[in-house]
């Protein structure tokens, strides 16, 4: 019996040494979630490129719209939700992934009552798409799935590097003259590139609104919005067919990607570098 205890005695030294360690939390091993629910466009597309389908139990309806879901074809045949909080706790979902904004009252009163909510923010630059892709794909059980997605984005920014000549000047502009901030992810893709981001010419760091006097004033050698941007449907898309804009800016310099390919940071990506590099290098001189 001695020799019986003495055995025994360094196993549960070690067992008590994880468990101060990294928690009995950490020490077991969450188990992999069955119903999983998202309420947001972006969540749904890294939930269907990362999860098993029989682990969905309903996408976000932005999912089933072709203008802006780039996995569309891919979520046809699984239920989508109304969003409301009181059904996604009585359709049993044992994982939420919810926007980290707009959705905070709906993810409060999930939380409150027991269930797993994932708030994931838009990406702020690559190295966080690859974090979040990471952070769901672990969670979901299937960390090799997320693993194979950044070599796909590494692959196309491989593919993409360096491709402007003699360094040209570009300026993203979206609807209503809005410029994004010098850090977010598609200024880091653009720099990427070999692309000087002008609205640091512009005192627009941060992001914000261009006036179109300044763009005519100071205007930069190429500029990127979506590829409908041509349409005028509303004031806010009116002033891309500026006659203005149209002087400083020619559509021969001008570069668009789908839009639906540049919404959401994610399985999207790879598509979006390579669709942008086709661009560059049919117009960029």
């Amino acid at each position: 019996m001695p020799q019986l205890r003495h055995r025994r005695f360094p196993g549960q030294m070690i067992l008590a040494g994880l468990v101060l360690l990294f928690g009995t939390g950490a020490a077991l091993a969450q188990p992999k979630p069955q119903r999983v629910v998202s309420l947001n466009l972006c969540a749904d597309q890294l939930l269907l490129a990362l999860a098993d389908r029989d682990q969905i139990t309903s996408l976000s309806p932005l999912v089933t719209d072709r203008s802006i879901s780039y996995s569309a074809d891919q979520s046809a045949g699984l239920p989508v939700n109304a969003g409301k909080g009181e059904a996604i706790l009585f359709s049993g979902a044992d994982l939420v992934l919810a926007g980290a904004y707009g959705q905070q009252a709906r993810s409060a009163l999930l939380r409150s009552q027991g269930v797993e909510v994932l708030a994931l923010e838009p990406w702020r630059n690559l190295q966080h798409g690859r974090e979040q892709i990471r952070t769901v794909s672990r969670r979901l059980g299937h960390p090799e799935r997320g693993e194979a997605l950044i070599a796909q984005i590494d692959r196309a920014l491989d593919r993409a590097k360096d491709l402007v000549p003699s360094r040209r000047s570009i300026l993203v502009y979206y609807r209503r003259g809005w410029v994004p901030a010098t850090e977010s992810l598609i200024s880091e893709l653009l720099g990427h590139m070999g692309f000087v981001l002008h609205q640091d010419a512009l005192g627009l760091e941060q992001g914000g609104v261009a006036r179109l006097e300044t763009i005519v004033a100071s205007p930069p050698d190429y500029m990127l919005t979506d590829d409908d941007a041509g349409q005028v449907v509303d004031n806010g898309s009116a002033l891309f067919v500026h006659p203005a804009l149209a002087g400083a800016v020619s559509q021969d310099r001008r570069l668009a990607i789908p839009g639906k390919l540049a919404i959401c940071g994610g399985p999207s990506t790879p598509a979006a570098i390579d669709a942008l590099a086709a661009q560059v290098r049919a117009k960029a001189r």
